[in-house]
């Protein structure tokens, strides 16, 4: 069907539908007609799940995914790139505009599951969604005859959220250098075009005192355990005076080998969380002070190490989640309220590190289950039949948003204005 055609809209009615709305019905015709496929690919990274930095089958799911895509070498596909289990994938679309440069439009995948209990955050749909949506947007373009300026479409899988922050490696690679915008979407118990998540820093806290008989000669031992006991709870304690956002927890990884062998080792490790990068230090100075009480109180010396990356605070982009709305709302999407948006618990992705470097969307969906994220009832609904419509729908809002990004150049700029804006608050 070509642009200005009359198509049957539901009911069996005729309209005369603009370009626009043929292209993203067109998207959306391209995700269906590869919905086997898409789920074959999900339940693939959901059946073996692997941790972050280990996805390596997961990375040969997905690249050989893109190199299969017909016809043959569509798709520029870059395994390994930058990390061991990083790809991009990049299609280009056809024409010789006389534009400084193609738009680049960027849709990230992740694929990392969490110990013990696998894709208990579905990062096998978010790898999903942001093939799909890829292929949707692709395939809508190929539709057309020509193109008012090139556009370049780059699916880039991002290994490591869940620990280490595989996207700001690949920032600090370049790979987000000359993207304009970017998509993914996160699911979750209800959809949200955005949610606050929250800057993040953990460390690793050693304390190293001395072994004793624990019954003979207790006074001749330094209890590392204690230091550990102590630190514990003086966080416990400091909660009392934190403010309602920020987020302290932790746990005691090695608190010693035998009781009768006073600890001379023991490790924790504390995630610190805050609304901004501004308050984050402000709260990881308090915690540091508690974890060097303990060491003073009982004569431990005390070693504090930050995580190689701290997980910035996504930034909103009102314009881009706006546009995606109205798609889904097309789509049937029930979205909660702004308010609910702004007030409800979130966590901390890399995804706000990538947020600070280029505009972008990071919206919620509802998977057809109320289990909670990071528990095994979750696990099993990501990897569920009934997690497939509301995955492959939320795709399709995406590729819908995204051909708003190129052919609506208003909308582009506003969307670029709000980031700048955001930028300009966030200054620390």
């Amino acid at each position: 069907m070509r642009p200005g055609e009359e198509r049957p809209v539901e009911g069996g009615a005729c309209a005369s539908v603009s370009d626009l709305e043929l292209l993203k019905l067109r998207a959306a015709e391209c995700i269906d007609a590869a919905a086997e496929r898409l789920g074959a690919l999900s339940r693939a990274i959901w059946s073996e799940p692997e941790l972050a930095y280990e996805e390596h089958q997961a990375h040969g799911v997905l690249t050989r995914f893109f190199q299969s895509e017909t016809p043959a070498g569509s798709w520029a596909v870059q395994p390994h790139y930058q990390l061991a289990t990083a790809f991009r994938a990049e299609w280009g679309s056809p024409g010789g505009w006389a534009a400084p440069r193609p738009l680049h439009l960027g849709f990230l995948c992740e694929y990392d599951a969490l110990p013990g209990i696998g894709h208990a955050c579905g990062h096998n749909l978010i790898a999903e969604v942001g093939a799909a949506a890829a292929l949707g947007v692709k395939g809508a373009l190929e539709s057309l005859a020509g193109l008012p300026l090139p556009v370049k479409v780059i699916v880039l899988g991002t290994p490591a959220e869940e620990d280490g922050g595989g996207k700001i490696d690949l920032i600090e690679a370049g790979a987000f250098k000359n993207l304009d915008v970017v998509f993914m979407a996160h699911p979750s118990q209800e959809n949200a075009a955005y949610l606050p998540d929250v800057a993040e820093h953990d460390v690793t806290v050693k304390y190293y005192g001395k072994a004793s008989h624990a019954a003979a000669y207790p006074w001749e031992g330094l209890n590392a355990l204690d230091a550990a006991v102590l630190a514990y709870n003086n966080l416990s304690v400091l909660r009392q005076q934190l403010k309602p956002a920020w987020r302290v927890h932790g746990i005691i990884k090695n608190g010693g080998v035998k009781p009768n062998i006073i600890p001379s080792y023991s490790e924790l490790i504390y995630y610190f969380r805050a609304p901004s990068m501004k308050e984050l230090p402000v709260l990881t100075k308090k915690a540091e002070d508690c974890f060097r009480a303990a060491a003073l109180a009982t004569g431990c010396t005390v070693e504090i190490d930050g995580g190689a990356h701290d997980y910035y605070n996504v930034l909103p982009n009102k314009s881009l989640w706006k546009a995606y709305v109205e798609n889904g709302k097309q789509l049937g999407i029930d979205f909660i309220s702004e308010d609910a948006m702004f007030s409800g618990p979130s966590g901390s992705t890399d995804f706000g590190n990538v947020s600070f470097v280029v505009p972008g969307i990071h919206p919620y969906f509802y998977i057809g289950s109320n289990a909670l994220n990071h528990t095994e009832q979750y696990t099993e609904a990501a990897g569920s039949q009934e997690a497939q419509f509301y995955t492959l729908r939320t795709a399709k809002a995406l590729a819908m948003t995204a051909l708003d990004v190129i052919f609506k150049p208003e909308l582009l700029e506003r969307i670029r204005e709000d980031f700048r804006l955001k930028l300009q608050e966030e200054e620390f």
